[in-house]
């Protein structure tokens, strides 16, 4: 299956900056200074991301990828309504947190689905690093919900967390 490479490497530059959004609304609500510097490094880290994907787009739309990422967020995105939602209703680092690895894990497989689509080498190595990005993105989330949740065990995440 072919795809229009550059439009999917415009959506991602797009899905980093709604993940730095993300994270950076998230780390302005926590309460619990580590949680939010987890989140703070997330920020950063998506804007990384989004760099990464910059430097193969050959589209002239974005000719600053900074004036992109600094654009107001888009609070119609998955990453910022779903964030929003539990915002509006009774927002907690747990919640945040859980949601965070939710949106990770989908992130991560549809960077690898779209890894194995493409058949320029370079462009696909950038997706498959971001993958691996992604997931160790998940990891850091998870290891810090298991110590928000007190949890002395990698095998207590199987009752919280991946039922």
């Amino acid at each position: 299956m072919s795809i229009d490479v550059q439009e999917a490497i415009k959506r991602s530059i797009q899905t980093e900056k709604n993940a730095m959004n993300f994270y950076q609304l998230g780390a302005s609500r926590m309460k619990d200074p580590d949680a939010r510097r987890v989140f703070e490094v997330l920020a950063r880290e998506e804007r990384e991301h989004a760099g990464h994907f910059y430097r193969i787009y050959q589209g002239g739309d974005i000719p600053s990828l900074d004036a992109f990422l600094d654009i107001p967020a888009d609070n119609e995105s998955s990453w910022l309504s779903s964030l929003n939602r539990i915002i509006d209703a009774d927002f907690n680092e747990k919640k945040a947190l859980e949601l965070a690895m939710d949106k990770e894990k989908n992130l991560e497989q549809a960077l690898r689905e779209t890894a194995a689509k493409v058949e320029n080498a370079e462009v696909r190595a950038v997706y498959e690093l971001n993958a691996r990005e992604t997931r160790n993105h998940y990891l850091m989330v998870e290891a810090e919900y298991a110590r928000l949740m007190g949890m002395v065990d990698e095998s207590d995440m199987d009752t919280y967390v991946r039922e």
